[in-house]
């Protein structure tokens, strides 16, 4: 068994639309690997930083984020010649980006918000909510805006024969 501790950047592309690790910022992987009868067992952690914008008032954000993975890499004899999906060992190498890119898109948020409590911005508007919470807007059912305009003219008549 052996254990390793490597700073890698970021492969390109490791996210979704709204949240993603940006190419280039550091991974930190914690690596186990342990020989087994079949192959190389390999158990990570890797712990970077997403960033993105919430999906609610569109604010930036940053989050710390931790995937682990485990995944059996085959020895190129062990017997799994008839499995496609098997990882293999490429002489004495490890290709761990796939499972990388897997885990941390897996573990991102789906709909990454910049806290808890985030109101988003207003429908009608855009205003951002949190920063007026009395925010509202006069709402007319369309159903019933053509009797708010006659309520209107009857009220204009009234007061036109109180005058008079």
């Amino acid at each position: 068994m052996r254990k390793l501790s490597r700073t890698v950047p970021a492969p390109a592309q490791l996210g979704i639309e709204v949240v993603g690790v940006p190419e280039g910022t550091e991974v930190e992987l914690d690596v186990r690997l342990e020989s087994v009868v079949e192959g190389v067992l390999v158990t990570a952690t890797a712990t970077t930083t997403a960033s993105g914008e919430c999906v609610r008032c569109l604010d930036p954000l940053e989050r710390e984020l931790e995937a682990g993975f485990q995944e059996l890499y085959a020895y190129p004899d062990a017997g799994f010649a008839d499995d496609e999906e098997a990882l293999r060992l490429e002489g004495d190498l490890i290709d761990l980006e796939p499972l990388l890119r897997d885990a941390v898109v897996l573990a991102l948020p789906l709909a990454p918000v910049c806290r808890d409590d985030c109101r988003g911005l207003c429908p009608e508007c855009g205003v951002r909510l949190a920063a007026d919470p009395e925010h509202r807007h006069q709402a007319v059912d369309i159903r019933w805006a053509a009797l708010a305009g006659y309520r209107r003219s009857e009220g204009d008549q009234d007061n036109e024969k109180q005058e008079s």
